[in-house]
């Protein structure tokens, strides 16, 4: 009776973050002020494609939790074990805790000239600008990235400390730095990037960026530090299970 009551509150907890999901970015549009549309036509049929393309987003990851719900109540009167495990392991793959394999690109970004050349010393990459590679490469279908052999998640922080760029208080002073990107259409997100003028921006720091042909097995490491979440606590269980 325990199990069947913590498994329905598992159910409809996860059912219930989904739909306040949903309400909230349902309410944030009704919000927005009504602002005059000053876009031309093209312009309106790039944004709808995008916006068809979060629903189709949305309705994915919905059909997804809603097949872990599934699986774990099917799984659950057999073996509880099990499903609490597989459960995790999902989880886990979600949150990049997870080594991952599959076909991809490696980015390189080097110094164009030399300290000898220039006269003076390199100055290192900004986190402006990876940052703005990061969301080109999420934006052209990117699913894992790694930067340096470490592993780029949901929470990472790119930031300058005391004039260094640092992930996750890792500093990326030294060049080269290899960035390992890992997709479904390695050969879409090649020809999107090698069609891109990034690389043009890259230029203007002295720096440059070589993407390497699609490669068949890009190997992105688990995160190794600690997730910290904020604003979240155990449940209380009171006496009777309840």
């Amino acid at each position: 009776m325990k199990q069947t009551s913590w498994k329905k509150g598992f159910s409809f907890s996860l059912l219930t973050m989904i739909f306040g999901l949903m309400l909230a970015i349902q309410f944030r549009t009704i919000q927005e002020p009504i602002v005059r549309d000053t876009r031309d036509m093209w312009q309106l049929r790039e944004d709808l494609k995008k916006e068809q393309q979060l629903q189709v987003e949305l309705l994915s990851e919905i059909r997804k939790y809603n097949e872990i719900i599934e699986t774990y109540e099917a799984e659950n009167n057999q073996n509880p074990e099990a499903a609490l495990k597989e459960t995790l392991n999902v989880l886990k793959k979600e949150a990049g805790l997870t080594e991952v394999t599959g076909p991809g690109i490696i980015i390189t970004i080097d110094s164009l000239f030399s300290e000898e050349l220039l006269g003076q010393p390199l100055q290192g990459i900004s986190p402006d600008l990876l940052k703005r590679l990061i969301n080109e490469l999420n934006s052209y279908d990117a699913e894992e990235i790694s930067i340096q052999g470490r592993r780029l998640i949901n929470s990472s922080v790119i930031r300058d400390i005391n004039g260094q760029t640092k992930m996750d208080n890792y500093s990326l002073n030294e060049y080269p730095i290899e960035i390992n990107v890992i997709s479904k259409d390695a050969d879409k997100l090649y020809n999107r990037m090698s069609a891109s003028t990034t690389d043009e921006d890259f230029a203007i720091d002295n720096l440059s960026l070589t993407v390497s042909k699609p490669l068949e097995n890009i190997i992105i490491p688990a995160y190794e530090d600690t997730i910290r979440v904020k604003n979240m606590k155990p449940l209380e269980t009171k006496e009777g299970g309840k």
